[in-house]
């Protein structure tokens, strides 16, 4: 059990930190476990929920990035490629082979698109998923059932990986606490203060929940708040230039009958010159993504019509079932923190996806990269703290090291008991203790009531967002149907954390009016 007042007092028992991480996404998380792991007393603060931004809104895949390769970025792709083996290994509860492929209508496609994933499978070396290979009209059209075939010429397949994007974050936060870390979600960093010598000497929190505020001191403070970056950075110098150019990527959730398959289709090239991908996950589908610039970081972004018109279009030019907006069981957004170029760019989809560190006395930054290689940007980003802070060179270890729930074979479980991994066993004690633990939290759907109340013993859940977005995913495979299960969520854990009816109440109004962005209008 994860007790919150338990990370607090060990808080307020602490005088000083090595490492303050201030943002609880794919980086602060990855650096708070390399830090904790390489014996640096260390402790993450995160403001809202553990990956309640971009975090939690990718395509859900463990990808060398196909499209990287045709721009020319070899480097980027041999490091996420190195980094999705080793992905496959530390956390195999929550990693999974995928399949796609490319369907095409002109002949010379097939030929063209083999010969750049045979070097994608080579630059894989050892790691490799599995051989890429020409698929003939009559294979695709059995793999695909639901693809178009009018003017059908050939498929290429290739391999790749999928993950659920939360669950890792969250088995990252618990695999920190392991390895001696503190990461404390709903701790919101309001300021610094700093010494004679300009350098930060601790770093203001306050307590979202009992809006208490701490003074935590540290040598190296990290700021890794992705979209949120240069908020942070002007905390500490109201001077600082931008660095941060947010680009919103934005995903729909369709019904499992769209695409009828285990099989992916990834179409290399659309309208907007990007690849868009159509996906099956958790016996839904996901079709995405888009590249759109945007100005003013939010942590819910709104999709614009136009992004949604160009998914469903998109989408409608390959599959036989039309797509409608009515047909969208759930949009959701995300705002890729990518690099500022050293050129202003009209378009995002050009800006490299390699991460930068940025050194400004104590202060490090990190921005861009990508969940896939956010295990080797912690492993920078420390590196440069031991470089920058004269820290004892301690030797990474996050390369072998097993994340929580992992597991030494491939277990048979269904996709929403699955990524509880190596929990696995204790979670269905805890759902066979109690008859009203056995309860569905929604009729269409196999959640139970035992997973809201684990949630919050054991996955550090506070709000009905918590858990219906990120500790399951129902509210991005369903927002309907997650707005119709807040109400009993909302009472499960009132209990659990002994809150009284206003908070029930004003949780469920928080969630409902959260879950509308979620719906099409």
């Amino acid at each position: 059990m994860i007790q919150r007042e338990k990370l607090i007092s060990q808080l307020e028992n602490t005088k000083d930190w090595d490492v303050i991480i201030i943002g609880g996404g794919a980086s602060g998380l990855g650096i708070a476990v390399d830090a904790a792991s390489r014996g640096f007393k260390t402790v993450l603060f995160e403001k809202y929920d553990f990956a309640k931004g971009t975090s939690s809104k990718s395509t859900k895949l463990l990808h060398g990035g196909v499209r990287y390769l045709a721009q020319g970025d070899v480097k980027l792709v041999i490091e996420a490629l190195e980094e999705r083996g080793r992905l496959k290994k530390n956390a195999k509860h929550l990693f999974k082979k995928q399949e796609f492929i490319i369907p095409n209508y002109r002949w010379w496609k097939g030929p063209y698109y083999l010969i750049g994933l045979k070097l994608y499978d080579w630059l894989s070396k050892r790691l490799s998923l599995g051989a890429s290979k020409f698929v003939g009209k009559k294979k695709v059209r059995a793999a695909l059932p639901t693809l178009k075939t009018e003017h059908l010429a050939n498929g290429v397949s290739y391999f790749d990986g999928q993950f659920d994007d939360a669950r890792l974050a969250l088995n990252l936060a618990q695999t920190a606490l392991e390895q001696g870390a503190l990461a404390i979600n709903y701790m919101n960093v309001t300021s610094f203060e700093k010494g004679q010598d300009h350098l930060i000497q601790s770093v203001l929190v306050e307590d979202v929940e009992t809006q208490k505020r701490y003074s935590v001191k540290g040598k190296a403070i990290i700021n890794a708040t992705g979209i949120f970056t240069d908020s942070i950075l002007k905390k500490f110098n109201p001077n600082h230039k931008k660095m941060v150019v947010p680009s919103q990527g934005i995903h729909l959730m369709v019904d499992g009958s769209f695409l009828q398959s285990k099989k992916a289709i990834m179409i290399p090239k659309t309208s907007d010159g990007r690849v868009l991908f159509i996906i099956p996950w958790h016996d839904k589908v996901i079709a995405g993504t888009t590249d759109t610039l945007i100005k003013k970081p939010k942590i819910e972004p709104t999709p614009l019509h136009e992004e949604v018109d160009f998914i469903l279009e998109t989408m409608n030019q390959y599959l036989e079932k039309k797509a409608t907006r009515e047909d969208v069981l759930s949009v959701f957004s995300g705002l890729r923190p990518l690099a500022k170029p050293k050129k202003e760019e009209t378009s995002t989809k050009e800006v490299s996806r390699s991460h930068k560190i940025i050194v400004d006395e104590n202060l490090i930054s990190i921005i861009g990269g990508k969940w896939t290689t956010y295990r080797k940007m912690a492993e920078d980003v420390v590196d440069e703290v031991i470089r920058s802070f004269q820290f004892e060179k301690v030797p990474v270890k996050t390369t072998k090291l097993s994340i929580h729930g992992n597991i030494s074979e491939k277990m048979s479980a269904p996709d929403h008991e699955y990524f509880y991994g190596s929990d696995l066993s204790d979670f269905k004690k805890l759902e066979a203790s109690n008859p009203a633990f056995q309860k569905k939290i929604h009729p269409k759907y196999p959640y139970t009531n035992a997973q809201v109340v684990w949630s919050v013993r054991n996955e550090m859940a506070r709000t009905v967002e918590d858990f219906l977005s990120r500790r399951i995913r129902l509210l991005l495979l369903d927002a309907k149907a997650a707005k119709e299960a807040a109400p009993q969520v909302a009472r499960l854990i009132a209990q659990e954390l002994k809150r009284d009816k206003e908070w029930e109440t004003q949780q469920i109004e928080a969630f409902q009016k959260l879950s509308e962005k979620y719906i099409l209008q």
